[in-house]
């Protein structure tokens, strides 16, 4: 009896590993707007559903790094669903504050940029798996706004 059960449970476990799971990228970071004490910018995140049902997000976590330090991180709960069978476009607003920035005074330096690495966890509810974390790691340099682009 107990080797049924045990072909049982592996044969679910590989029809789950073969199923098609959601899959994300980051498309762009972008400088949003200026505050009194920190500046916002917007992560758009691509999340292709291969599912014909629409997919709930639970929730979205992130750690923005620069020099090897946190300088962000959040968690935005219950940011909407997923459309069936189709990509759908999540925005991620981060909030850099100032005094974090003027830390990183070394490696803005004469380019204007800062070099960061954002790690993201995207929580879904699958229906039959239960909760399902897509991690995404993404590399890359954010200009800070000059004078010009805060007030165009």
């Amino acid at each position: 009896m107990s080797q049924l059960l045990n072909k049982a449970k592996n044969f679910v476990s590989e029809k789950v590993n073969e199923m098609a799971k959601p899959e994300a990228s980051v498309s762009d970071v972008d400088f949003k707007r200026v505050s009194k004490d920190s500046m916002e910018y917007l992560v758009k995140v691509a999340v292709r559903n291969p599912y014909s049902t629409p997919i709930p997000i639970c929730e979205i976590s992130y750690s923005f790094k620069s020099a090897s330090r946190e300088i962000a991180s959040g968690t935005i709960p219950d940011p909407g669903s997923l459309k069936a069978k189709d990509t759908t476009m999540v925005d991620v607003p981060v909030k850099v504050p100032y005094s974090i920035l003027m830390s990183l005074a070394r490696d803005i330096g004469a380019d204007w940029d800062i070099d960061y690495q954002l790690d993201l966890r995207l929580v879904i509810d699958l229906p039959v798996i239960g909760n399902f974390t897509i991690p995404l790691s993404h590399n890359g340099e954010i200009k800070l706004p000059t004078l010009s682009t805060m007030f165009a």
